[in-house]
């Protein structure tokens, strides 16, 4: 190999590692077993909901997401169908909106029709908290404010249904 291709090779592999160290999260990694930041946002339907405050004691599914996601609508009302079979055990689903308005998210939320809580992030603080990368992010988070398992990207429903299940155990 020239000396030419090794210097490119060289930078490009510099490149790439600048790149992975950079995210738009400032650096925060979420891991299992870590406790989930606290918070207080705005809803949708009713006041400000504190993390873990009022939900002390109870698992919580954390669902970041936003319109434009492709997937998220079609998860948003598979996590629904998960929530309403297991929501008399205890388990919360707080959808949190990260970036968007206020209108736009009341109007995505009618649209797909989902019965949990939706919550304002409209500034993506709480986002920049948890980490978050990329839409859709899910965490699952135990009574005892650990996460106990994370989802990046797309899902199915029997994965929502597996882990919710598991969190409940």
């Amino acid at each position: 190999m020239n000396t030419r291709h090794q210097h490119t090779l060289l930078a490009l592999a510099l490149l790439a590692l600048i790149v992975a160290g950079c995210d738009a999260s400032g650096g925060v990694r979420l891991n299992i077993g870590d406790q989930a930041p606290a918070f207080v946002a705005p809803t949708l339907a009713a006041g400000p909901l504190s993390f873990p405050g009022e939900l002390r004691g109870r698992p919580v599914v954390i669902r970041f997401w936003a319109d434009w996601c492709r997937f998220c609508a079609d998860e948003m009302r598979a996590i629904d169908g998960v929530w309403q079979r297991h929501r008399q055990q205890g388990l919360v689903v707080l959808a949190i909106n990260a970036g968007q308005s206020r209108q736009e998210v009341e109007s995505f939320i009618r649209r797909i029709g989902v019965g949990y809580p939706v919550l304002l992030d409209d500034q993506a603080a709480i986002s920049r908290r948890y980490g978050v990368v990329g839409l859709p992010t899910t965490y699952f988070v135990a009574g005892d404010g650990r996460i106990r398992g994370k989802l990046l990207g797309e899902a199915d429903a029997a994965t929502f249904e597996r882990l919710a299940s598991e969190l409940l155990r």
